[in-house]
């Protein structure tokens, strides 16, 4: 693993509020908004919240994965569409479901160099709107011909007599699959359970308590100040996140079959939703926001993103992910306050906690002579995680980002540790420390 001291911190930027669309289930009521239409509901409330001068922004950065096919830099599309300053800069990127905390660790070196004073990041998903692509096959035979200016009646009737209906037609539907092994995300942390040894009763005891910690939290008003109400394009207005059950119990999810394999411990309690939504918070210089006034959250000690073989454990980044944070920071995980890891399966959450707790995976993937830790239940997830809040995939790191610093700022704790683990065999990692 690549060594590394903690970074100059000469220069700080700090996150001063964010906000965030309700998460919804796909295929639901944000079934008529894209990605495009969910980041600008999000950067609009932002700024409606903020009243932020918009002529102080410098730069969008916004993570996405499921990406408009003929308009791919969404930020861009959002600063356009708002009507931001033309000369503020704006880009898109894509790590899988770290995308929304790549967006945000971008934004905030880029303010940490000098570029910008003031930048907003984040990231957005529609599932729902997800493009049907048509086959390779189609394509080949239709292109050459579509793309010609001078192609008459007959040559499009030549293409038509060599379609093969069965073949050529029938769209590809979309899948959460690794590309170079072919496996489902699902099919991955069933592996994932396999090898560590999670058993389904710790999955859905994880997926209960994410549930009920995620319900207490709207309850008690706790993600007030996050969420947006949202107003669909046919006149639905949507004010809160709508996959929470806080009735889920053990006697519920025993009753559930298995998802991705005959006889495994993954189910759809158990794993998280496909969802839509939005994220995004605002980061200004240190300075500048008490220019302008604001009061700053939080702000990042270090981050840290990694790679590992998917043909292992495609879902293990957090594990490597989470102690190069640490060490970056010069910290230990008994220095840390809270920590959020995202939960893309209850097996992925449980087999990370795992990991980080072994003095074997230490020394085998780590180079290190003892464990990382073990962290706390009590300081986990403590306001429910990706399972029940749902999972849209550039939205995640932005949410995680947000409630930490906000959890930072209201209780006076200190440092949130966060691990997101990422399609591809990616892992991030990053630490927020309270300003």
């Amino acid at each position: 693993m690549a060594k590394s001291s903690p970074r100059p911190a000469a220069r700080r930027a700090v996150i001063v509020d964010g906000v965030r669309t309700p998460f919804v289930r796909a295929f639901a009521e944000y079934l008529q908004m894209d990605t495009i239409e969910l980041g600008k509901a999000a950067v609009a409330a932002l700024l409606e919240k903020t009243h932020l001068d918009r002529s102080q922004i410098g730069g969008i950065v916004w993570g996405g994965v499921i990406l408009p096919q003929l308009s791919p830099n969404v930020g861009r599309e959002i600063a356009l569409d708002l009507a931001l300053p033309a000369e503020a800069e704006a880009m898109t990127v894509t790590r899988a479901c770290a995308s929304g905390l790549q967006a945000i660790t971008l934004a905030v070196a880029a303010i940490e160099r000098g570029e910008h004073d003031v930048m907003i990041a984040g990231g957005s998903d529609s599932t729902s709107n997800a493009a049907l692509t048509m086959p390779t096959s189609f394509m080949r035979k239709v292109a050459p011909v579509a793309m010609n200016r001078k192609a008459g009646a007959a040559d499009y009737f030549r293409v038509l007599s060599q379609i093969n209906p069965s073949r050529d037609l029938i769209p590809t539907k979309p899948r959460i699959a690794e590309r170079t092994t072919g496996e489902l995300m699902g099919e991955s942390a069933e592996v994932m359970a396999e090898r560590n040894g999670i058993t389904r009763q710790a999955q859905d005891e994880l997926t209960v308590l994410s549930h009920q910690r995620a319900a207490a939290a709207i309850a008690s008003g706790r993600f007030a100040d996050e969420v947006c109400t949202v107003t669909t394009p046919d006149g639905k207005v949507v004010s809160a996140d709508t996959i929470v059950r806080g009735d889920t119990s053990m006697e519920k999810l025993s009753k559930l079959s298995a998802a991705f394999k005959k006889g495994g411990t993954l189910t759809a309690a158990n794993s998280s939703a496909l969802t839509d939504g939005a994220g995004c918070v605002l980061i200004m210089s240190e300075e500048k926001a008490k220019e302008l006034g604001y009061t700053p959250l939080a702000a990042f000690r270090s981050w840290a993103y990694v790679g590992v073989d998917p043909a292992d454990q495609v879902l293990m980044g957090p594990a490597l992910a989470m102690p190069l944070a640490l060490e970056r920071a010069g910290m230990k995980l008994e220095d840390i306050d809270l920590v959020d890891i995202h939960e893309a399966f209850a097996a992925q959450v449980l087999s990370i906690t795992k990991m980080l707790a072994s003095d074997a995976f230490a020394k085998q993937r780590l180079g290190r002579d003892s464990a990382v830790g073990t962290v706390d239940p009590a300081r986990m997830n403590v306001h429910g995680g990706s399972i029940a809040l749902g999972h849209p995939f550039g939205a995640t790191g932005a949410r995680m980002v947000l409630t930490m610093a906000n959890e930072l700022h209201r209780t006076g704790k200190q440092t949130a540790l966060l691990g997101i683990c990422a399609a591809g065999g990616l892992g991030a990692a990053a630490i927020l420390e309270a300003v």
